[in-house]
């Protein structure tokens, strides 16, 4: 049960960094896999990432149903994390957000390229899910267990998949890699923006990715969460 603990502590402050790092809003939302039971995830109730308490945080199965029954409204797109831990064994935490600087690579042929050293958890390749090729006109919410699994087929083994005219989700093996890919992926959306307007943009290569994720000079991402915790004023929980 400590070990459960530990886990929603984390997960409570994965939410404040978020909302702090302007990833999220009064949307999105970030679930880690259950770590005493890997057939059901740790997800908040329908929440802003803001205000997520320790007691907010429910269990799910991979259809999407509180295990325990609990009566509170549960996120709308939930299928979006148990869709992707049904299809990923080696994924243990999601994000799921809506930030407007990566739309445009959402809505347009251009791709999302990794272009800064910090966002390389992103991979070399983001595909692009849009969800009216397979369900027609719609909402655009990922509001079934259909639509879950629908995504993350277009997410297959990357770490990023973007929702057109949506936003974007970022799977990781660790809570703190997925949401070092979402603090990340916004920024290099910025900075790809910016040096497509003066020319040609040279893109970190597959051997810069693997160095920079797996060599002996990996980033570490404890640094960065240490600094998010207290930005987020979450040191009394760390």
């Amino acid at each position: 049960m400590r070990e459960l603990g530990s886990a929603i502590r984390d997960l409570v402050i994965a939410n404040r960094i978020l909302a702090r790092e302007n990833v999220v809003d009064a949307y999105g939302h970030v679930s880690m896999r259950h770590p005493l039971n890997p057939e059901r995830y740790l997800l908040s109730c329908s929440r802003s990432p803001e205000l997520v308490g320790r007691s907010d945080i429910l269990e799910f199965n991979f259809e999407g149903e509180p295990v325990d029954g609990d009566p509170r409204p549960p996120y709308l797109e939930r299928f979006i994390h148990g869709a992707i831990y049904e299809a990923r064994p080696d994924i243990n935490a999601v994000v799921h957000s809506h930030a407007d600087d990566v739309l445009p690579f959402s809505i347009t042929s251009t791709p999302m390229r990794p272009a800064i050293h910090n966002a390389s958890g992103m991979g070399l390749h983001v595909p692009v899910w849009d969800m009216r090729d397979s369900f027609g006109d719609t909402s655009l919410l990922v509001a079934t267990v259909e639509h879950g699994r629908d995504m993350a087929r277009t997410l297959a083994g990357a770490s990023v998949v973007l929702m057109r005219g949506h936003g974007f989700t970022a799977a990781g093996r660790t809570l703190l890699e997925a949401v070092g890919v979402s603090v990340y992926l916004p920024k290099n959306a910025r900075v790809l923006m910016n040096a497509m307007r003066l020319g040609e943009v040279k893109a970190l290569s597959p051997g810069e990715i693997e160095r920079i994720r797996t060599g002996p000079h990996a980033h570490d991402l404890r640094r960065a969460w240490e600094y998010w915790t207290r930005r987020a004023g979450c040191e009394d929980l760390a």
